[in-house]
């Protein structure tokens, strides 16, 4: 006991790893909730309450007019992205055992998914 107490990790202190899974957990279990009520919103006003072969890009603009629809679709690929990502950087942390080939996979999935919330967000700020 007292060589882990000199080690800093006594009773009631986290590792700053320890603390970002557990944040990264709870983040998993929020966000899955949340995106469960954006799809099914998004799934009702794009798929029941309008005819799929009448989304153009005039229904998109006419939706996106309203800041609010924007605010809407921006969060549903946010959370998705994210949520996405997370479950994504676990599974590779379980399954890519050497510490080179796991770093360089979790490079390439954060540069491709900030690449697509960068495209995405601008798609979202910029159509007119």
């Amino acid at each position: 006991m007292a060589a882990a107490l000199t080690r800093g990790q006594g009773r009631g202190q986290r590792s700053s790893r320890q603390n970002f899974e557990t944040w990264a957990w709870f983040f998993m279990r929020v966000s899955g909730i949340i995106l469960f009520f954006l799809a099914l919103i998004h799934m009702y006003i794009m798929h029941i309450e309008n005819d799929v072969t009448n989304t153009t890009v005039s229904f998109v603009a006419r939706r996106w007019a309203n800041p609010w629809w924007k605010l809407f679709d921006w969060w549903l690929l946010v959370l998705g992205l994210l949520h996405g990502g997370n479950g994504l950087r676990t599974i590779i942390d379980d399954y890519v055992k050497k510490p080179l080939k796991r770093t360089l996979t979790k490079a390439l999935l954060y540069v491709v998914g900030s690449g697509l919330f960068l495209l995405g967000t601008i798609t979202v700020l910029t159509f007119k």
